[in-house]
Formats: structure tokens, sequence, C-alpha cells
């Protein structure tokens, strides 16, 4: 019998099996279900070897998540780079078929031989719908819906503090919350289901659900006790001044207002990033300078010194000054012209 015992034991824990311990998660994106993946193995948090990593794979972290369907699957490279320098490539040749519930599930390799961080796997998943800012002024501000059962109810303000709003707003893929009004007046208070009340975010949570609360639906709230939530707009850019919108004088979102970028330090790097983010193929700025073509802007300067890689999907990641603090002027408004492909 003790033998027996004994190659049971080393059967199941062989070194071609994977803890059920191991875990996944995406980092650097705006929201939960976008980012570099990173697995867990023995308690540490490392990357993943895009060698043969596909749609496939990133089907499977997208419903270990909880998210939506895959949609891309990016260099992870290209998302804010991990605080952690003795972070390791921790599994290389994943090979899923899509099925899985869980990656640990998929054929994978822990031997990495040849991989760096330049081959870091990303993904990008829809990310579901289970909350939602309704009655403001766009989508990252309004009266605060959640979706159970489902049907769509608000959630009551008894309980609530800065920290739940941080989780919804970072949920939803917007800016940071702001201190705002109080729900709300009987235009903008909910009339369906009161589904949350009591609950008690520490502001690192994923989402609004993973928060302590009452239980759902028993409360004794009334619609003038409805949660309202401003998050700042997310960072978004836009090209002026040109004749299609893939050229033109680069302006920059923050806090709701649009302004412009001062060319200090801007290259052909900086160019490409921009044609990214806006889909518009690749870079044709010329070598000398073209803002003056489409004149200078007005109002905020919000980004001085400029610094990207060419590899961020975003202007947001690349390095730069603190948001408005330059020593420009309008005429040195940046301006780009991409191919439109």
């Amino acid at each position: 019998m003790a033998l027996l015992v004994s190659l049971i034991l080393a059967i199941c824990t062989g070194p071609g099996l994977l803890e059920s311990s191991s875990t996944v998660r995406l980092v650097g994106g705006p929201h939960r279900c976008e980012g570099r993946v990173e697995v867990e193995r023995k308690g540490q948090w490392g990357t993943v070897c895009d060698d043969g990593w596909d749609l496939k794979d990133a089907a499977v972290v997208c419903r270990e998540l909880g998210c939506g369907a895959a949609k891309e699957t990016p260099s992870g490279k290209s998302y804010k780079p991990s605080t952690d320098k003795g972070q390791k490539v921790l599994l290389q040749l994943v090979d899923c078929d899509g099925t899985e519930d869980a990656l640990l599930q998929c054929e994978q390799n822990e031997d990495v031989f040849d991989c760096s961080h330049n081959e870091d796997a990303g993904v990008v998943c829809k990310l579901p719908e289970s909350v939602r800012l309704v009655g403001g002024h766009g989508r990252c501000k309004g009266r605060v819906e959640v979706k159970h059962q489902g049907q769509w109810g608000t959630v009551c303000k008894a309980g609530w503090n800065l920290s739940a709003s941080k989780v919804v707003c970072r949920q939803l893929g917007c800016g940071r919350a702001v201190l705002a009004k109080r729900c709300c007046s009987t235009a903008t208070q909910g009339n369906g289901p009161i589904w949350l009340s009591q609950a008690s975010c520490s502001g690192r949570e994923v989402s609004l659900q993973d928060c302590p609360s009452g239980v759902w639906g028993n409360h004794n709230c009334t619609h003038d006790e409805d949660t309202w939530v401003e998050c700042e707009e997310p960072f978004d850019l836009r090209l002026v001044g040109g004749e299609t919108r893939c050229s033109g004088r680069l302006e920059v979102l923050h806090k709701g207002v649009w302004g412009s970028v001062c060319d200090d330090g801007w290259g052909e790097e900086e160019d490409q990033v921009v044609c990214k983010q806006l889909d518009c193929g690749e870079s044709f700025s010329p070598s000398v300078k073209v803002q003056r073509r489409f004149g200078p802007g007005v109002g905020r300067i919000w980004l001085d010194d400029v610094r990207c890689s060419g590899d961020e999907r975003s202007l947001e990641q690349c390095q730069h000054r603190f948001w408005g603090y330059h020593n420009c002027n309008h005429k040195e408004d940046v301006g780009v012209i991409c191919s439109e492909q």
C-alpha cells in the first residue's frame, strides 16, 4: 500500500504538471481586460513569451479573467513596463486550442530558454459591461448602475466613498475619479431596482463587484440616494487643421480640455505612435517641421519633452513632463502627417 501511495504522489506531482494555484493577469493596459500577460508561479509573477502566441491563447486568458472575446494579441512591451526589475519570463511555447477555462490547462513550457521581455505576450479582450454611468455628459460621468440577473439597477450612496469611485472609473477605462455633487435630481435619479448598498471598496479592487457590500437587492434606500460618479475623460488625441483626420496639428485631451503638444525632442518615433494610435498607417511627416502648415493652436499646451520608443500603443504611455508644464509657445506646436493606410 505504501508503495502504491508513493507512486500516486509521484505521478500527481511530476514536473510536467502545473500547480492548481497558478493565476493570470493583464498589466499595464487601460483596464483589467487589456495589457501584458503575467502569470504567477510559486508566488512569483512573470511574463509569457509570445512565441506561438495567438488569438486562441488570448481567448483562454480573456475567459479566465471574466472578460469578453479576445480581440488582439499586441506585443506586451507596448504597455507600461513592470516596476519589478528582476521579473522573469516564466512561460514559453503556450499552445491552447481555445476551449480551455484557464491558461494552466494549455500545453506550455516552463523551461524558458530564448525569450526576453522584448517578446512578452499581450492581450486585448472586450471589456464586459457590468457597470455604467448614466445621465451625465459622456460615458465617464453619471449615475452608477450595475447589471445583476440581466437587469440594470442603481447603487445606494450609503457607505460610498472616493475609493469606490476610483474602482468604477478604472473599471470603465476612464480617468481618475473626482469629487462630485451628490445624486440626484428628479431628472437624473433611477427608476428601476436598487441592487447595491454599503459598498466598501479599498480602491484596489478590479471591479465594483469585487468590493464588500450588502446583500444584492437588500437595502432600505430610495432613488433619492442613488450614487453619482464623475471621472476624468480618458486620454485621447486628434489631428486638426489638415485635409483629413490623419494630418494636422496634434492635440491631446486632458481633464476634458483639448490642448497642443510642444515639439521639443519630437521625432519619428513619436510620429509613429500617433499614427498607430489613430489607425492612420505610417508616419509621412517630412524631416522639417510641419506645424506651420497647420497653424498654431490656442489655449493649453499640455505636453512637452515627449519621448517614445515607437512601440507604445498610446502617446500617454510615452515619457513626458508633468501635464501642463512646459517652456514653449504655440509656434512650437507639433504637426503630424500620416499615410492613412
